[in-house]
């Protein structure tokens, strides 16, 4: 079956079976990997897209149904280049652990502050209690949320990841191996 749909801002065509679910359809076929499947049941929320600017789950939603429709996912929301603040906020304020729920938290998130603006704590957690962390105890994410916030409601300028981590390469050649070790610790060492 032919759907047409936006994908990140751009039309796109995809020749899809009826049964195929869109978290499939946009891995598999526009190799938009961002979009992770963590437990094919709705539970946890990693595969969590914005469709028409809302988040949904897109292990619940048929390819077929979000034709005709805009669909955004962690790769649409920002990039290495220009950092989505809500993506900055999470890497500042340590809301992410091993990073498998992350890119659904973060949607869920975006959405959360464009419905509401300045959440509560308690609003924050409720806005995302359909996405599921196994490493962290939240707080760090509550605090990512609240920060981006804060940066989207003053207009603070995105940020590259070079500019947030740049990496510079060193001023001067490293000494060679075992050099600078106290010449006793080196003669016990031999011994």
């Amino acid at each position: 079956m032919q759907i047409d749909l936006t994908v990140n801002g751009k039309r796109t065509s995809l020749d899809v079976e009826p049964r195929l679910l869109l978290a499939h359809a946009l891995r598999d076929s526009l190799n938009l990997t961002g979009t992770h499947i963590g437990c094919d049941t709705s539970s946890c929320g990693a595969c969590t897209v914005l469709l028409d600017g809302v988040s949904v789950k897109s292990c619940t939603v048929f390819a077929v149904q979000a034709s005709g429709h805009e669909v955004t996912t962690i790769e649409g929301i920002g990039n290495a280049d220009s950092l989505h603040p809500m993506q900055e906020a999470f890497w500042s304020a340590h809301g992410l652990q091993c990073g498998y729920c992350t890119t659904g938290m973060i949607v869920s998130a975006v959405d959360l502050l464009q419905r509401n603006p300045d959440p509560s704590d308690d609003e924050i957690r409720a806005g995302l209690e359909g996405n599921l962390c196994r490493c962290t105890g939240y707080e760090n994410i509550v605090k990512a949320v609240r920060a981006a916030g804060a940066a989207m409601r003053s207009g603070d300028a995105r940020h590259s990841v070079d500019e947030l981590m740049p990496i510079h390469p060193p001023t001067e050649e490293p000494p060679p191996s075992g050099e600078g070790i106290i010449p006793q610790q080196l003669q016990e060492a031999k011994a």
